[in-house]
């Protein structure tokens, strides 16, 4: 299901709903002797590097608006992993700026790190509006619970898409098919996934 999330809430909610997520289950893993409330260190010293690293990447993104987070996770070893995609195409120059707002300002004399920036792949899920409107005029494969359907994004908004594509279909008189031209609005609720489609020029 795709979020049907204003912009400016998009990266709000990943952070709530990763990182509550992810406190769940540390929480469960770091307590001492297994029961109780007792926390171990351990766990109090990733909660720390986890709040840090959120300050910082919020910073970087403040820097360069047309960022935005697809995912931001960190994992039992420190290791610090952000997608990050933007309203135009994000460079490399773009994914090495995050990761040096966060790198750099976190202390390794207080916790070991390892910070990891990647941007959002072709071909992978589109999870926000924001994904959808930059790719507007783009070929995409979009499945609901009915039908799934390949065809050109020609508008996308907040609240949801629209698509067109051709289809060949039955001719209402007569024998033999016909191609006719369809087209589909969708919110965001409505769409189970989809896709930026590769297509090779011949």
């Amino acid at each position: 299901m795709i979020a049907n999330n204003l912009a400016v809430k998009e990266y709000r909610s990943i952070k709530v709903f990763q990182n509550r997520k992810l406190y769940l289950n540390l929480q469960s893993i770091f307590r001492i002797g297994g029961r109780g409330d007792n926390l171990s260190p351990l766990f109090i010293t990733m909660s720390t590097l986890i709040n840090k690293a959120k300050i910082y990447l919020d910073e970087a993104l403040e820097e360069n608006p047309q960022l935005f987070v697809v995912s931001f996770d960190v994992n039992a070893a420190n290791h610090i992993k952000v997608v990050i995609d933007g309203d135009q195409d994000v460079s490399i120059s773009d994914c090495m700026a995050v990761s040096r707002k966060i790198e750099h300002q976190l202390d390794r004399d207080e916790e070991d790190f390892s910070v990891e920036v990647l941007s959002f792949g072709v071909g992978e899920k589109l999870m926000f509006p924001r994904q959808f409107i930059k790719n507007v005029g783009r070929k995409l494969e979009v499945e609901t619970a009915d039908e799934k359907i390949k065809a050109d994004l020609v508008e996308a908004t907040e609240d949801g898409i629209e698509l067109q594509w051709k289809a060949r279909e039955p001719k209402p008189v007569g024998k033999g098919k016909h191609t006719v031209e369809k087209e589909l609005k969708l919110a965001y609720q409505e769409i189970k996934q989809a896709k930026v489609m590769i297509i090779f020029n011949k």
